[in-house]
């Protein structure tokens, strides 16, 4: 079943690159090619294959880069928009490219014409493929089996991909471990779930659970805990006749930080001059606006819990935290200025870190440098969140890319382990093309829902739900777990126990 589904994707997506290298190869033979050699005779058959085939391999990579190639996984939307930004993207690579042989820069008329046509072949055929492709295959019916914490939140997040999955049936992990491969047999059976959720549960919980998925081949998926997304990135080794997993003490080698600072610095230099209108005509604005200052200074923390000073284009009212209290922007944000939503929603704002970089307090990728409030206040409940700090700062990063403005801490915490624990230069120049999609797909600005559940909101309702729930023993233990207060307070705020 599975070798069949990914059979009708490849053939399906295969059929939207071939009508967009199909629109090009006709132009390239009766437009591009003129403006390239003026006696077509010293163009043979094969060149004009070449020419094609270049064309095909560089939009199949982007394609498959910025998700375009990603049918029954991405929103229908979002497939289309994927897909219509890897064609730019390869319009500029084989633009530049025509340019280069012709010697001269190539008129664009034919290119609009061009583009224009491919994105016409996207919006019509991927919305086809994409009913095509669901109508085959439905939504997987889930069982979920949740933890301690309430599931209500994990539901909610699987709720938002309708399309994909449905949470058929839920059950919790304190009807054991035998009530629990049970109720997996019979549910797989009987045909109503053909997939398991394993959530955040305690080692000793889960690893029952996933021996049994894996022993009768059952599709599950698992959430996993810090210490899971730490090994991700441990090195194998085999000094012994059993395997050994090395986690080093340190997160990017001497060679690395090198590189990564060179390219820093070559990069800022490059975007300071090319951005440089684009900034002038922000800061202009943000001044006509309110006559308040352009920029936006604030301390943040870096590698090592190092602060700096960073800057920002103002968005928000001069009196925005007027009241001392550091907060997120939230959705619907009245702090927010007219020029200020324009130019988050472009990331406008974000430009004078370039600065920052060229200085060294931050990288172009890495975690989001945090307030040292905020920090604080999240380290209270998940000390943790300090390994994001393992690295320098970055204008973007893991999290920003696979994430949103309003993922939880705990969920940013663990994209950017993901990326801390496999970095490479090469997941760098990843994240950096992947970053230049990121800016221009609303669902990355999205403010924090005034429902939303974050850390620290989390610890709050924890702490209340307990009050409610149990009552103390004259010890000072509580009636259900025989801890003291203190003790399961620590446990609850540390979510990777």
């Amino acid at each position: 079943m599975e070798a069949f589904k990914r059979l009708i994707n490849l053939a399906l997506v295969a059929g939207c690159l071939a009508l967009e290298i199909a629109v090009f190869a006709y132009h390239w033979y009766f437009h591009f090619q003129h403006s390239v050699v003026e006696d077509l005779r010293h163009f043979y058959f094969w060149g004009h294959v070449l020419e094609v085939s270049i064309y095909g391999v560089v939009l199949i990579a982007f394609s498959n880069m910025y998700g375009g190639m990603r049918l029954g996984y991405l929103k229908s939307a979002e497939l289309v928009f994927s897909q219509m930004f890897a064609t730019l993207m390869a319009w500029f690579f084989i633009y530049v490219e025509l340019s280069v042989m012709a010697f001269q820069l190539f008129k664009p008329l034919y290119f609009l014409h061009m583009i224009a046509e491919q994105f016409l072949v996207v919006l019509v055929y991927i919305f086809l493929a994409d009913k095509v492709y669901r109508s085959i295959f439905p939504p997987r019916r889930l069982l979920l089996i949740y933890g301690e914490r309430d599931p209500k939140e994990l539901i909610r997040k699987f709720e938002t991909r309708w399309d994909k999955y449905r949470i058929a049936e839920t059950a919790s992990a304190a009807l054991g471990e035998e009530a629990l491969k049970e109720l997996i047999r019979t549910q797989f059976e009987e045909g109503n779930c053909n997939a398991v959720v394993i959530g955040d549960m305690t080692e000793p919980q889960r690893k029952p659970l996933i021996k049994f998925c894996y022993a009768n081949s059952i599709r599950f998926y698992l959430l996993p805990k810090i210490s899971d997304v730490i090994l991700m990135g441990a090195e194998e080794l085999h000094v012994f006749d059993s395997p050994i997993l090395l986690t080093r003490e340190f997160s990017l080698t001497m060679e690395q930080r090198f590189l990564k600072r060179l390219i820093d610095i070559v990069c800022s230099v490059i975007l300071l001059v090319l951005t440089s209108p684009f900034m002038l005509l922000t800061a202009l604005a943000i001044k006509l606006y309110d006559g308040g200052p352009v920029l936006y200074r604030q301390v943040r923390l870096t590698k090592d819990m190092r602060e700096f000073q960073i800057m920002k284009f103002r968005s928000m009212r001069v009196d925005a935290e007027k009241d001392g209290v550091a907060r997120l922007a939230s959705k619907g944000d009245s702090r927010i200025t007219p020029v200020g939503r324009v130019i988050r929603k472009c990331r406008l704002d974000e430009l004078p870190q370039l600065l920052n970089i060229l200085k060294g307090d931050m990288s172009f990728i890495g975690p989001r440098p945090e307030r040292p409030e905020i920090m604080a206040q999240y380290m209270e409940i998940m000390p943790e969140f300090a390994y994001r700090l393992r690295v320098k700062a970055g204008l973007a990063g893991f999290a920003q890319v696979y994430g949103k403005y309003n993922t939880t801490p705990y969920d940013k915490l663990k994209l950017d382990l993901t990326y801390i624990e496999n970095y490479s230069l090469v997941l760098d120049l990843k994240l950096m093309l992947l970053t230049l999609k990121v800016l221009f797909w609303p669902d990355s600005t999205e403010g924090v829902e005034s429902d939303q559940v974050t850390a620290l909101r989390e610890q709050v309702e924890r702490e209340r739900a307990s009050r409610d729930r149990q009552r103390t023993e004259p010890d000072g233990s509580t009636a259900e777990t025989g801890r003291t207060p203190s003790e399961a307070e620590k446990e609850g705020g540390n979510r990777d126990e």
